[in-house]
């Protein structure tokens, strides 16, 4: 007989209490290029995700794949450090486990980063975009299947899928640590191929500022159980199509991150104080 979802979180939750009973408030999953923000955690913990029954592991590259639990900018946190993408083989299913675990964990609020190409020609690389809405582009969707109202309800509301209010207190948070903040929508696709110089084009004229390979999937799920979602893409190359684009390399895409992430590593060490109790 199959595993349920809701067996397999329980599971995954009874392996983390075997190592620690931190509760944090806050969640964040780092993207590409941005596991050092875990270095910034006060008394850590750190928990493999080979450690965790029924969990997926990490394959992208700079995902070192744990769970590190600690004091963040004064909060109790816990951070994926790595995530899980379509493009690896994981379902859909899989990708919602974590954010199903993390809410488990005691977080309130969810804080997704990634690393997104800039579809909007005002956009450079090394800036930071928050997410104020998304696009999905990848075929699936992680609540597909029978539904576990134990787990959220089976249609939930996607209408505001990135809090409005905690998106000014990113704003402000941006203006005090004197960071530039684009704001703008995601379009999240499969992957692993960068898109097409036509298929940017198609994103841009949908409506997209931004695009990446993840992202889309984790806000599902935290809709579905109630976890509101900051959004912040580091964006790390020109994704116009124009006739001036530029072949990309994922080496440039992870350095280009890592100067985004700087720069998000700045707003969450304002953001995080400013957050609800």
């Amino acid at each position: 007989m199959p595993v349920s979802q809701l067996q397999r979180l329980e599971a995954a939750l009874a392996a983390v209490r075997k190592t620690t009973d931190r509760t944090p408030d806050t969640a964040l999953i780092l993207g590409s290029g941005l596991g050092q923000l875990a270095d910034a955690v006060a008394d850590p913990v750190a928990v493999g995700y080979e450690e965790i029954a029924g969990f997926p592991v990490s394959t992208a590259p700079g995902h070192a794949g744990r769970l590190v639990f600690g004091r963040l900018h004064g909060r109790e946190a816990v951070l994926m450090q790595g995530r899980f993408h379509l493009y690896e083989g994981w379902a859909p299913r899989d990708i919602a486990l974590a954010v199903y675990l993390l809410q488990r964990l005691g977080a309130r609020r969810l804080i997704v980063t990634n690393a997104a190409g800039a579809l909007n020609e005002s956009y450079g690389p090394g800036e930071v975009m928050a997410i104020a809405d998304h696009m999905n582009f990848t075929g699936s969707d992680p609540l597909t299947g029978a539904n576990d109202e134990a787990i959220g309800p089976r249609f939930p509301d996607l209408s505001r899928a990135y809090d409005p209010a905690l998106r000014a207190l990113v704003r402000a948070a941006a203006e005090r640590a004197g960071q530039p903040l684009q704001e703008g929508i995601y379009a999240g696709v499969a992957g692993p191929s960068l898109e097409t110089s036509a298929e940017r084009r198609f994103y841009r004229a949908s409506g997209a500022d931004a695009v990446g390979m993840s992202t889309v999937h984790e806000t599902i799920a935290a809709a579905h159980v109630g976890l509101p979602v900051i959004g912040l893409s580091a964006i790390t190359n020109k994704a116009t199509g124009g006739p001036d684009q530029q072949p990309d390399t994922i080496e440039e895409v992870i350095a280009n991150a890592a100067v985004s992430g700087r720069k998000i590593a700045a707003i969450l060490a304002e953001l995080l104080p400013a957050l609800p109790a």
